[in-house]
């Protein structure tokens, strides 16, 4: 930590590649993705089995959410953010061959994601005959704690940085030539989804009564795009056709899913947020039924 105009800052040098054999260099993107992914699909196995589900659905869960992730969040992103490379070099956009060589995957689009996971789950559900908002209010916990990986894997590539600051703990990200110090937006949003990650997973362990399908998602919705909404104003752009935006393209694609959350947590609390179980639903029956029972025997 340095000085900086009488202020202290965090001179952030850190090289994005855990080890290199030869060419081959796995890098801490790559592992956080890893990581996202294998406890995403633990915690969802648990649920299963605290459910008494099949345990297939676990099994057979990993290969949709892994592919419509990645290729929503690859579409995604040269769909809001560099539409031309659909038209100039579309195979880039699954092959990214730059000078005969691999330049890596570098563009995944987080709203593009949630796109392509909302496809891929309505697949898997109708698939597997089971609830589609069942299986979203499952998943979404997963995908919460999923941010806070992702985001930490951009902390550690030096990207998705927010704007310049004075504030004691800005970051200067020297591998991305920055000079001043910059608000560490990928620490805020980290954290924020893991809040949210604990919270939506204390929701979820909530016994009697149960939420009705469909709570757990409207919260995810509201939380986690209505996070990324106000952590947008500190962020950098990430497109220069954003520079003259009142809202940056990350806050106009999270205002219609916050939306959808709200309309939906309406929707079910005119049905009730929670669910009556059968034992508690047919308890004031049963006692009924016995006091005219005795009436009978007098």
């Amino acid at each position: 930590m340095y000085g900086f105009s009488g202020f202290m800052y965090v001179n952030w040098d850190v090289s994005n590649i855990i080890f290199q054999i030869g060419s081959f260099a796995f890098r801490w993107y790559a592992l956080m993705f890893i990581l996202s992914f294998a406890f995403g699909m633990s915690i969802f196995a648990r649920m299963v089995k605290r459910e008494h589900k099949p345990a297939s659905l676990s099994d057979n869960i990993l290969v949709p959410v892994a592919l419509s992730t990645f290729l929503g969040a690859r579409l995604g992103h040269f769909l809001f953010y560099e539409p031309s490379t659909f038209i100039d070099n579309f195979w880039y956009i699954f092959i990214p061959i730059e000078n005969g060589s691999f330049s890596g995957f570098a563009g995944l689009a987080s709203h593009g994601a949630a796109i392509g996971i909302l496809t891929g789950l309505y697949w898997f559900s109708r698939k597997n005959k089971v609830p589609y908002l069942w299986t979203l209010d499952r998943i979404v916990i997963t995908v919460a704690l999923a941010g806070f990986f992702i985001r930490t894997g951009n902390l550690m590539n030096s990207e998705v940085y927010g704007r310049e600051t004075s504030l004691p703990w800005g970051f200067i990200f020297v591998r991305a030539g920055e000079t001043a110090p910059r608000h560490p937006s990928q620490i805020y949003e980290a954290l924020s989804y893991l809040l949210i990650f604990v919270f939506l997973y204390l929701v979820y362990l909530k016994k009697r009564p149960p939420y009705r399908d469909g709570v757990i998602f409207s919260l995810f919705l509201i939380l986690v795009f209505g996070a990324r909404f106000f952590i947008e104003f500190l962020k950098e752009v990430q497109a220069g056709f954003e520079r003259n935006m009142i809202l940056d393209m990350g806050q106009l694609l999270s205002v219609p899913l916050v939306g959808a959350g709200v309309v939906l947590l309406w929707h079910l609390k005119r049905k009730g947020l929670t669910v009556q179980t059968e034992e508690r639903k047919y308890r004031p029956i049963r006692r009924t039924l016995k006091v005219q029972s005795d009436e009978n025997k007098t």
